[in-house]
């Protein structure tokens, strides 16, 4: 469960995450429950949950958590360790009961104490992590446990009920009673009053919650299924279920977002003001006959030079002192200090474009990496990160000038589809970025090798990267050392390559310049043949041969599919065939389209003892619905089966003596 906790004056956010446990008295198991060795409900799972429950009282001032298990298998024996975080000061966790009942119905206590381990702790702020596990646990026992998170009287809180689990609940059962007393007056950090408590539900849709007349909240629901786990998917909280408790001053969604985001935009702009300073560095930028886009190009090469202290490190409020600097206020302090954070430097670059007369507007979205934008809940909180919406030659375009080495026009793919709030001359406005297409992010891996008779290998491959891989890769080489970016190269090539060939990283080429093409230059190495009698065995996709091609091994998908960003992928890889070998048989060639969505396409051709193979693969899309996994499964079965082709030698016969 996650919940806010709000002080007198202030909204803080606490997250309770992992089992969680309430205060009601242990139940004596059922003999169904007791003999059950699996689920119908949930084949094949490792455990279920039985019972579920969650109190919040903000009367009494405590959480309390009440769990139910069955353990299935071995691999469910893992839910015995049981893991509470909480913010060691401010709360505090309390009577903590625990049981194992074996399948007889022997029932062994929790005696062990429990260990209070810290986490991590920034100033005065400590998490820590209740941690206790259950004794003498086997599979066919039941778990069950209880305990309570306390916290101060000044205190009011705003749970979250995380509704699904990691394995599927047979039935659960939360309950909120908010501050009856009206004695509290509920704050934003701005002072303002918070009067209103608002629900947000995304569960099966049909179960609600049920607020009776004593003001108090209730949620029942039963057969919830586990949380998705899925390869390639959007961010959980679009998918799982949940309940969300707020307290706003705001009557409805359209009020809140209209009179926050003037809000929002006004802050953005006093920020970004473009004051007399950034004017004449601006001056000095561009030139008076540039156009509007050479304009934007040369501040953004500008700003993108600064230090960006989300790739590298922030200074401390300590640091700060010693050098005698402030933190920063506005755009104008980012340029004198040539450092600030990813949002900081995407500001600056507002303030600066504005001085230079550009059309220009902030814009602020939910790191899609992480969540999707949920207008319903009601919090400006949820936006992550700045991006900046530029109006050139009468085109909109959003750049990402807080993404170092990110080139301008591209977004990171974070940020790609990304909804928030957007600023204009009139109101702010409700947002979403636009997807990218396949021809801005490419791959190109180029091969030349040698094969001799024993099948070792030897040659170079050069790696070609455009886009999202580039701007990966340079961030990665902007972050650590080159011994650790030749060490994460490697083992990138190396994932890719045949087993027993060995690939090593040399260099890159134009790793410093966002603009440019990156080449990551490799060395090839190793055995990559397989001769059976007179015949002999390469594997003609290289690059492909040891490849984990996604979707092919599950038949049907119930969640979304995010890959991302769309690309480009080409290989063009040349053998040098051994003396002594004739060709018997190249790949077949391939063209497996699925319309609008993929491509795959693979030639082959022989010249004297060079073999040449050259596969494309274009992948243009980035979220699908479940329903099309039919087709994105059949496409990539035929992929598989096609990218395991291989070359075919045969051994010269011996000339004959007389």
């Amino acid at each position: 469960m996650r919940f806010r906790s709000l002080a007198l004056a202030l909204c803080s956010l606490v997250v309770c995450a992992g089992p969680t446990i309430g205060r009601a008295q242990f139940q004596e198991p059922t003999k169904e429950e007791l003999q059950m060795t699996a689920d119908p409900l949930a084949p094949g799972a490792a455990a279920v949950y039985l019972y579920r429950e969650e109190t919040t009282d903000d009367n009494l001032h405590f959480h309390s958590y009440y769990v139910r298990i069955k353990i299935l298998t071995e691999k469910g024996k893992e839910l015995a360790t049981v893991k509470t975080p909480y913010e060691h000061g401010e709360f505090k966790v309390t009577d903590i009961k625990g049981r194992t009942i074996h399948p007889d119905g022997t029932v062994i206590p929790l005696t062990a104490k429990p260990s209070d381990l810290m986490q991590f702790k920034v100033g005065d702020t400590q998490l820590n992590e209740m941690v206790f596990t259950l004794p003498s646990v086997e599979v066919g026992s039941i778990l069950e446990y209880r305990l309570i998170i306390r916290y101060d009287d000044n205190r009011v809180s705003a749970p979250t009920w995380n509704i699904q689990q990691p394995y599927f609940v047979h039935k659960a059962h939360y309950y909120f009673s908010p501050n009856h007393s009206g004695a509290i007056s509920i704050l934003n950090s701005r002072g303002e009053a918070q009067d209103r408590l608002m629900t947000s539900v995304q569960a099966d849709g049909k179960t609600v919650v049920v607020h009776n007349l004593k003001n108090d909240y209730t949620f029942d629901i039963g057969n919830v299924p586990p949380i998705p786990d899925e390869d390639w998917m959007p961010p959980l909280n679009s998918l799982t279920w949940r309940v969300e408790f707020y307290y706003t001053q705001y009557f409805s969604g359209t009020e809140f977002w209209e009179k926050e985001g003037k809000r929002w935009q006004k802050n953005a702009n006093d920020f970004a003001e473009p004051t007399k300073m950034l004017k004449q560095a601006v001056a000095e930028i561009i030139a008076p006959s540039d156009t509007d886009d050479q304009k934007a190009r040369k501040i953004y090469d500008a700003v993108m030079k600064l230090e960006n202290t989300d790739f590298t490190r922030a200074k401390t409020k300590a640091e700060l002192k010693q050098v005698k600097m402030k933190p920063v206020k506005d755009a104008e302090d980012v340029w004198t200090r040539k450092s600030g954070s990813s949002d900081e430097i995407a500001l600056l670059y507002l303030a600066m474009a504005r001085a230079a007369g550009l059309q220009a507007y902030p814009m602020q979205v939910v790191n899609r990496s992480r969540a999707i934008f949920d207008p319903h809940y009601l919090s400006t909180y949820q936006l992550d990160d700045y991006l900046v919406s530029l109006t050139l030659g009468g085109k909109d375009i959003i750049v990402d000038p807080g993404q170092k080495m990110c080139p301008f026009g591209l977004l990171h793919w974070k940020h790609t589809l990304a909804s928030g709030m957007r600023g204009s001359a009139k109101d702010t406005l409700y947002s979403t970025t636009g997807a990218e297409t396949y021809d801005h992010s490419k791959i190109q891996r180029i091969a030349d090798l040698t094969v001799d008779a024993d099948g070792n290998v030897t040659g170079t491959a050069r790696f070609i990267l455009t886009g999202e891989e580039a701007l990966r890769w340079r961030q990665i080489w902007v972050e650590n050392d080159v011994d650790e970016v030749k060490k994460q190269f490697t083992e990138y090539v190396r994932a890719t390559v045949p087993d027993g060939v060995q690939a090593d990283f040399d260099h890159f080429l134009g790793v410093e310049d966002p603009n440019a093409m990156l080449i990551g230059l490799v060395k090839i190495s190793g055995n990559v043949g397989a001769a059976t009698g007179k015949h002999f065995f390469l594997p003609a996709l290289f690059f492909e041969s040891h490849a984990k091609h996604p979707f092919v091994a599950v038949d049907k998908r119930t969640v979304p599919i995010d890959v991302r960003y769309p690309r480009l992928e080409q290989d063009q890889v040349a053998f040098h065939l051994p003396s002594g070998y004739t060709l018997e048989s190249l790949p077949a060639a391939a063209n497996i389209s699925w319309p609008n969505h993929a491509l795959l396409k693979i030639a082959a051709g022989a010249s004297g003892d060079a073999v040449t193979i050259n596969r494309t693969m274009v992948y243009n899309y980035t979220l699908l619905a479940p329903d099309t996994y039919a087709d994105l499964h059949g496409f990539y079965q035929k992929a598989a089966t096609a990218d395991q082709e291989q070359i075919v030698l045969t051994r010269a016969a011996a000339a004959k003596g007389n």
